[in-house]
């Protein structure tokens, strides 16, 4: 029986945060929804307010046999501006910060250093400010949120084109 782990990330809109994971050999899932809130059980029209205290998020559950928890926070960074305090490109407001959250003490680490070497690398001439917290209650955004790349392709592509994401990650991680 193979070996599951959850690896939980926030990174702006979850809309564009499915794909760039669900490709992957050994990774069975990638769940948008929402985390690190006080409302049990939230729903889209109320994250969004940016008063829940939730962050969009993606849920990944993947083998770590097949592909480890570096190699996903590898994968993470180049997804994100992760030094914007307030949002992800044109996406603002408290909801789509970005946040790696850890479900245990391995994980912590290895976010952690991640963090510091990104920091230490210079590659941004701001700090990076991508949190690195504790896992809490994930709760899966509504199923017209699941899998968007796939079911509106076209919504999807012109969204990340208007959001300024793909000139980001071109410009700052190619």
């Amino acid at each position: 029986m193979a070996t599951k782990e959850i690896a939980t990330f926030a990174g702006g809109c979850f809309w564009c945060m499915v794909k760039p994971f669900d490709q992957w050999d050994g990774v069975y899932e990638v769940i948008s929804g929402y985390t690190g809130g006080k409302v049990e059980n939230p729903t889209y029209e109320q994250v969004k307010t940016g008063e829940t205290g939730h962050y969009e998020a993606v849920q990944i559950t993947y083998d770590p046999d097949k592909i480890d928890y570096q190699q996903i926070l590898d994968l993470y960074w180049p997804q994100i501006d992760p030094t914007d305090p307030d949002g992800q490109f044109h996406d603002r407001g408290s909801q789509y910060r970005t946040a790696i959250f850890y479900h245990n003490d391995n994980q912590q680490q290895l976010a952690t250093n991640s963090k510091e070497t990104l920091q230490q690398s210079n590659k941004f001439k701001k700090d990076i400010v991508t949190q690195i917290l504790p896992a809490k209650p994930f709760y899966p955004a509504e199923n017209y949120h699941q899998d968007f790349y796939k079911k509106n392709e076209d919504e999807y592509l012109e969204d990340r084109e208007k959001s300024g994401r793909d000139n980001f990650i071109d410009m700052h991680w190619k």
